[in-house]
């Protein structure tokens, strides 16, 4: 994996190493979409577990639909193609039921145990099935929904045949009590488990959950919390990730009725390109009201799945039907001024993205002003993640001798060019870094690019005059 480096600075690990700067003092100057991580709480499925689910996938039926789930359902409407789904989280307890032997003296002879702790109500099932009376089946529920089903062997020795019919579950272990493998069991209908409890959710618990998808390519990442807390710990992530090369960025909110200024010192306070922030994320969603961490996993799945080629600024957002918290002219101007996203209405009364900017307001010396706008900062992302993985291939496979830089310098153009056909940059150069001689195993190379930005601002001069003829 590519990391940063400072100019100058000589790596001990061989591979792709990149800085970024900045050429100029004006205020102008293979792609990866659609991926969204989502952190949540859940009261089922795999705990600080990186689980990779496409988008048409029913992501309930591995972790449920109750706490706040509802994040992966707002990203995936967002425009998420895939889902780096962690159910945040640490201990809790599963879920138990022991069935019984069938007989004049029944007892407890097999059982079943949630393989993942949380307090969602289970029941089961276990009877004859209807085609065929020689094959008994389990159903496990959570309310009308099936959430698993196995058939084994009727007849003496179910007890066994019940237990090596769950080998391979991905939800529950059966275990057959000693001196019982050979027993058939009772029937039961709809038996409630002993419900487990749900782990504990905390700062750390979020820390461990941000580490669990550090080996994806990930495009924006979101959280289910207002926690201005845990949105701290997700920039210092986001920085940690950009310093191995991962090249993600995060969208976070807060809910309405935290004091509008708080809200927008919090935003001005990450003056990060990597941290985005949405102000008044209180929109009516169907026959719901959307808030917060809501708001934020739906931004997240639009903005991680919009090309580089396209701006977010008044893009419609499908679905919302107006706004919570409309604001003011001067509301929004300030709130815009402290790097907020801001919803407004359009003339068709449609919510849209007012601005698509990200909480950079003061650039550090290494960045222009172009990384305070959105697409801006994705197409640079983009060029730098296409640049590092070519890099990363080519590392060790070519000779640092004229022949093998030119085959660097080449791929890189490629790709620049490639970018230029794909309307995400205007133009672009690669050569050797002039700063620095190849020498031994290293060689540096210096791209000079311009990134394309859309027409956002667009005046118009009218010019009247009192004469009601063209003659003067």
């Amino acid at each position: 994996m590519a990391d940063s480096y400072i100019p100058g600075e000589k790596k001990i690990r061989p591979g792709a190493h990149y800085h970024i700067g900045k050429k100029g003092t004006g205020a102008t100057a293979g792609a990866v979409n659609g991926v969204t991580a989502v952190l949540f709480r859940a009261d089922f499925g795999p705990l600080c577990t990186a689980v990779e689910m496409s988008s048409d996938e029913d992501y309930t039926d591995v972790f449920g639909d109750a706490l706040t789930t509802d994040a992966i359902a707002q990203a995936i409407a967002g425009g998420a193609k895939t889902i780096i789904a962690v159910r945040v989280g640490t201990g809790g307890t599963a879920a138990t039921l022991d069935l019984k032997s069938s007989g004049e003296s029944p007892a407890a002879a097999v059982t079943l145990t949630a393989k993942y702790p949380g307090a969602k109500p289970l029941t089961c099932t276990v009877r004859k099935t209807l085609a065929d009376e020689s094959i008994k089946e389990c159903i496990i529920y959570s309310g009308t929904k099936q959430i698993e089903k196995v058939e084994f062997a009727a007849g003496s020795g179910e007890a066994g045949a019940l237990a090596e019919a769950f080998a391979n579950s991905s939800n529950f272990i059966a275990t057959a009590k000693s001196g019982q493998t050979a027993k058939e069991l009772a029937d039961t209908s709809q038996t409630m488990f002993t419900a487990g409890t749900n782990p504990t959710v905390n700062n750390g618990a979020y820390s461990d959950a941000m580490e669990q998808t550090e080996p994806y390519e990930i495009n924006t990442l979101c959280v289910d919390t207002e926690d201005n807390a845990v949105h701290l710990l997700v920039q210092s992530f986001m920085s940690r990730m950009m310093d191995v090369g991962s090249l993600m960025t995060a969208v976070v909110g807060e809910k309405k009725d935290t004091d509008f200024d708080t809200r927008m010192s919090h935003a001005a306070a990450f003056n990060d390109e990597r941290m985005m922030y949405v102000l008044n994320g209180s929109v009516p969603y169907g026959s719901t009201m959307l808030d917060g961490y809501q708001t934020a996993a739906r931004l997240a799945g639009l903005i991680g799945s919009t090309a580089s080629s396209s701006s977010l600024t008044h893009a419609v957002i499908n679905g919302f039907s107006g706004l919570g918290e409309p604001l003011s002219n001067t509301k929004i101007i300030k709130a815009e001024q402290s790097g907020c996203i801001v919803l407004t209405m359009n003339k068709s009364g449609q919510v849209w993205i007012d601005k698509a900017i990200n909480t950079l307001i003061t650039p550090p010396a290494d960045r222009d002003e172009g990384w305070k706008k959105i697409r801006r900062t994705k197409t640079r992302y983009e060029l730098i993640r296409r640049c590092n993985t070519t890099n990363d291939d080519m590392a060790a496979k070519v000779d640092n001798d004229n022949p093998g830089r030119a085959a660097i310098i080449g791929a890189l153009q490629s790709i620049i060019n490639e970018m230029i056909a794909e309307s995400k940059l205007t133009s672009g150069t690669v050569i050797l870094n002039p700063a620095y001689s190849p020498e031994g195993d290293s060689a540096w190379f210096l791209l000079d690019v311009i990134d394309k930005d859309s027409a956002e601002h667009i005046y118009t001069d009218f010019l009247f005059r009192f004469n009601t003829t063209d003659s003067q």
